[in-house]
């Protein structure tokens, strides 16, 4: 499962989705703002409250941009 947790308005989280349409990278996108319970399962993921928060198939990146995003990506072999 590749599930991103973003923020409405949140220019790191538009770069992250930015980058990941481009690349091509599935995942599935969960928008927390006005959702309490999206914003709860992010929380109980990750521990903190900011976005973008991604779980990779298990791992968690948390409160990151596209800089942290693609070593992290490298990483597993996905770019």
């Amino acid at each position: 499962m590749r599930t991103l947790y973003i923020k409405r308005g949140c220019p790191w989280c538009d770069d992250v989705v930015a980058y990941l349409n481009k690349k091509d990278i599935e995942h599935d996108t969960v928008i927390v703002s006005g959702d309490h319970e999206a914003l709860q399962q992010m929380i109980t993921l990750s521990g903190q409250s900011k976005a973008p928060t991604m779980n990779w198939e298990g791992e968690v990146l948390a409160d990151f941009g596209v800089e942290e995003l693609v070593p992290f990506l490298k990483e597993r072999g996905v770019v």
